[in-house]
Order: C-alpha cells, then sequence, then structure tokens
C-alpha cells in the first residue's frame, strides 16, 4: 500500500445560475465530483473542493426583471437551496462561492487588468447574435432556423441580434496556442468526444475575437476604469476558481486547478476561453477539464419547457442520498449521457446494495454475532480457497485507483460489485451454517475471510454512499482513522479477538 501523497487536488464544479431550484442534473455534477474529491481525500491527497453559483449576468437579470425583483435579490432568493442541494446530497465541498461576493469582484478586477496589460483587451463595437440562455456568443454559421424561421443556437436557445460598443479580448491571437495545448496534453480535454468536438470547432471555424463587455444592463463586475462596461459573464464567472484560491493574492499551491467538471454544453468556455485567458493574464492553465453528459428520464433530456425537469430536494427526500448517489455513479458511464426512471432505479439499488452488498455483510456479520459471541474469530488456517479471495480483496486498491485515474466512475463501482458477487459465490459454496455443526473452526475462517472482504468493500466505497459505508465499518469495529485507503489489503486487516457490536441490515430494499 502507498503511503499518504499529501498533494493538493483542487477540484472544481461548474457554478450554477440560481435562476430556478436545483434539479437532478445539478445534483448528479456535484455528486460525481464529491466522489472525486472524497476518494482523493482517502488516498492520501490534501483537497480543496469547490462549488458555488453565477448569480452575474442577463439570464439573471432578466429573470429578475420579469419577477419584479432585483438580480441580487432573486440570487439571495434561490441560493440557498443549492446549498442545501449540496448538503443534502453529503457533498464534502470547502468553500461555496458566489459571484456578487467582493472577494470575487476584487479577482475579476485583476484578472481583467492582467489580460489587459497583456495587450489583448481593446475597445469596438459589437454587432451578432447573442442567446441570453446560454450566455453566449454564435456565429451565423453555427445557427439554425425553427419550424418558425426564428435563428436559433446550435442548444436550441432563441439567439437575438445585439449592436453595441464593447471591450474585446484577442481571442484569434491564442488559436495556436490553444492547439499546441490540446497536442501535448491530451487529457486536457476528456473525455475523448468532447477533445475532438472542440479542435474541429476551432479548425472549422477559426478563432475570432470575443466581445467582453455589455452595456444594456448594469448587473456584474463593472470594467475596470469604464463603469459603463460590465464585465462579460463567462470572464466574470469563470475567475470563480481563482477566487476560492485567494486571487490576486497568494494562491499557495492550489493552483493550477487539477480538475474542473463540468457539464458538456459548456465544454467551448472552459477549454478554449478559460485557458486563452489565464494565458494572457500570465497564469497556468488548469490540468483536466472534464465534460459529463446530460441526464435523461425516460429518454427524454429534462428540461422546464416539457415540464419534466425532477427537483433535486425531492428525489433526495424519496430515495436518500446514498441510493442516489449510487444509482447514478453506477448507471450512468462518467462522461456519457444517461437515461432513468423509478423502475430503473429500484432495479439496479436493490441488487446491488440490498441483495448483495448488504446481504453479504448481515449474513456473514449476524453469524459471527450468534455463533462466535460478536466477536471475530481466528484466521487460520486457511485454505488456497481463503487465500484466493482475500489475495482478490488485496487487489482492490490498484484496480480502483487505475480506474478512478481514468475518471471511470462506474468501472470502480463495477469492480466492487465483482468482489462482492464473488464473495458471495464463496460464501455460498463454503456453506458456514453447515460447518458450525461439522468444524466450527473452518466456520471461524470464513468468517473471518467473509468479514475481512467486506471492510475492504466498505472503506472501498465509502465515497459513493458515505452513510451505508460508515454503518458497515461501526459494525466491523473500524475506527475512523483506519477506514482511508492506506487501510486497504493486508495493512489493515481486521483483527481477530475484536468484539464486534450487533448488526443491523444497513442497504434495506426499496420498493416499488
Amino acid at each position: 500500500m502507498t503511503k499518504p501523497k499529501k498533494q493538493p487536488f483542487f477540484i472544481t464544479t461548474a457554478i450554477s445560475y440560481p435562476n430556478g431550484l436545483p434539479h437532478i442534473g445539478h445534483a448528479y455534477e456535484i455528486i460525481a465530483t464529491d466522489v472525486i474529491a472524497r476518494f482523493k481525500r482517502l488516498d492520501g491527497y490534501e483537497v480543496k473542493f469547490l462549488t458555488g453559483t453565477d448569480d452575474h449576468g442577463q439570464k439573471m437579470f432578466r429573470t429578475a426583471r420579469d419577477k419584479g425583483m432585483t438580480a441580487q435579490a432573486l440570487a439571495d432568493e434561490i441560493t440557498p437551496h443549492f446549498r442545501t442541494m449540496a448538503e443534502q446530497f453529503n457533498c464534502t465541498h470547502d468553500d461555496f462561492i458566489r459571484t456578487s461576493e467582493p472577494r470575487h469582484h476584487k479577482a475579476v478586477d485583476a484578472l481583467w487588468r492582467r489580460m489587459a496589460d497583456a495587450g489583448d483587451i481593446y475597445k469596438d463595437s459589437y454587432k451578432g447574435w447573442y442567446a441570453v440562455q446560454d450566455e453566449c456568443f454564435y456565429s451565423e454559421s453555427e445557427l439554425t432556423e425553427n419550424e418558425q424561421g426564428d435563428k436559433i443556437a446550435p442548444t436550441g436557445a432563441s439567439v437575438e441580434w445585439v449592436a453595441e460598443e464593447s471591450y474585446f479580448f484577442r481571442l484569434s491571437a491564442y488559436q495556436d496556442k490553444l492547439l499546441a495545448l490540446y497536442d501535448a496534453q491530451p487529457e486536457f480535454i476528456c473525455p475523448r468526444a468532447r477533445r475532438n468536438e472542440i479542435i474541429s470547432f476551432i479548425k472549422g471555424e477559426g478563432l475570432k475575437d470575443l466581445s467582453i463587455s455589455r452595456t444594456s444592463f448594469n448587473w456584474g463586475v463593472a470594467v475596470p476604469n469604464d463603469p459603463s462596461h460590465i464585465v462579460y459573464v463567462w470572464v466574470d464567472a469563470l475567475a470563480n476558481y481563482l477566487t476560492a484560491l485567494g486571487y490576486p493574492d497568494n494562491m499557495g499551491a492550489w493552483w493550477p486547478a487539477q480538475l474542473h467538471v463540468i457539464g458538456k454544453d459548456i465544454t467551448r468556455f472552459h477549454a478554449v476561453y478559460w485557458p486563452a485567458f489565464l494565458m494572457s493574464a500570465g497564469l497556468a492553465v488548469p490540468k483536466q477539464i472534464f465534460a459529463h453528459g446530460f441526464l435523461t428520464m425516460h429518454g427524454q433530456k429534462m428540461s422546464k419547457s416539457t415540464g419534466n425537469v425532477m427537483n433535486a430536494l425531492d428525489m433526495v427526500e424519496t430515495y436518500g442520498a446514498d441510493v442516489l448517489r449510487y444509482f447514478f455513479m453506477r448507471h450512468v458511464p462518467f462522461g456519457n449521457d444517461g437515461n432513468f426512471d423509478h423502475a430503473t432505479i429500484i432495479k439496479r439499488v436493490n441488487a446491488d446494495l440490498a441483495n448483495d452488498l448488504g446481504n453479504l455483510a448481515q449474513r456473514s456479520l449476524s453469524m459471527i454475532a450468534k455463533n462466535c459471541d460478536g466477536i471475530v474469530p481466528q484466521a487460520e488456517p486457511l485454505t488456497q480457497a481463503d487465500e484466493s479471495m482475500l489475495a482478490q480483496a488485496d487487489g482492490l486498491y490498484d484496480a480502483i485507483s487505475h480506474s478512478m485515474a481514468k475518471l471511470e466512475i462506474h468501472t470502480y463501482l463495477t469492480q466492487l460489485s465483482e468482489l462482492v458477487a464473488a464473495t458471495n459465490r464463496y460464501f455460498d459454496k463454503e456453506q458456514p451454517w453447515v460447518l458450525q455443526k461439522t468444524d466450527p473452526v473452518r466456520m471461524g475462517v470464513v468468517l473471518y475471510v467473509t468479514a475481512e472482504i467486506v471492510r475492504q468493500l466498505a472503506i472501498a466505497i465509502q465515497p459513493v454512499v458515505p452513510n451505508g459505508a460508515a454503518q458497515l465499518l461501526e459494525h466491523l469495529a473500524v475506527p475512523p482513522h483506519q477506514r482511508n485507503f492506506s487501510q486497504l489489503g493486508k495493512a489493515g486487516r481486521l483483527a481477530s479477538g475484536i468484539n464486534l457490536p450487533t448488526p443491523s441490515p444497513v442497504f434495506t430494499r426499496l420498493t416499488e
């Protein structure tokens, strides 16, 4: 087992617009990011995990106006729901940032000045198509027409013609540098499909200078030395990753970020604009940007217009945090789109958690309680079958670490499920309930081996089902300081002779 690494690992979600209540898509992103953050902590990294809300932008301004309130009031009303969502899903973020905070205004101001000092900002006039829903500028070639003949963005959002004075960022000057970055760091944009899309976009369209200020509304960060202009929301929003580290003051060893977890619809902003801004400001680019897919329900993309948006807080109240964390991480290959419905959630969670892992733990620990007076039995003598099972469990760390290094969360959970299934087969074949009468010593060894494997499984599954894993480890009398990944394998073997508390079912079956 490797020693604790104590290396800084800065990981972020995208920040959400608080113009509506959080839905399950918001929850999916922060769950996945939390799983990665928890995994890294257990693996000995010093982790800083950031999430938050993007209070600014024309979308927020218009939503608030339509409600007859200020944008600040709207953000103040909705943002607490995003905080609650993160808490209800047991997310372990270290900071929750809001772009309306003074610390963020300071960082945006500093970033703008650095880009201006580099000669990359100039004033001109902007004429073109803008989608308020996406907060994105689109070229004519990217637009299509709907049945009514209206021009629409690639996302389906409506666009409007904008003509106003604007500051521009010399994005065109960074085309070759960005392509060189993607070539030198193939894992900079993941998954590969998103990387290919960005490269095709740049080579096909060519990068044009980017309008980075607006004058048609006043909700946001004022442009330094020109308060008649508001900083474009994506310059503003992306700077949040720096704000949380104390920029423009000392950011310590946390920058560059190791990982930005985002939705695939905002890949362009993070993979094109963001590294270009950072290069201009003389700052290092992040190590990796991972764009996850969308969740669909009954095969349909969730949207307010179709009325099938699933409120995240309602869902966690219905199913529980562990259930949803496990289902979405196991069911949806990270980076792909994923479809779900009630029946699929029930089937997956009952099979994997209640029937397999939960049943394995309850059967073995109940037998220890009943037949061994609740005392962990002796681990000897071991047969070849015992040693084979323990060896499979001892190889768990290497297997799951390899999967998580590639952010294949579903593969990591599949590996755990395979060990659970193998251990259940071992338990059924050895029949300790028969051995209790014919060979109590042998029964004790089988129960020890099974309990030890449950211990390793409980440690390994903590990032995904923290509540259930903690209960399993309590049943095994594993103290908190012995629950990290350094205790996987032989290093943390369950000690014979210790007393275990009376077990109770951890993962109960969900009803249809």
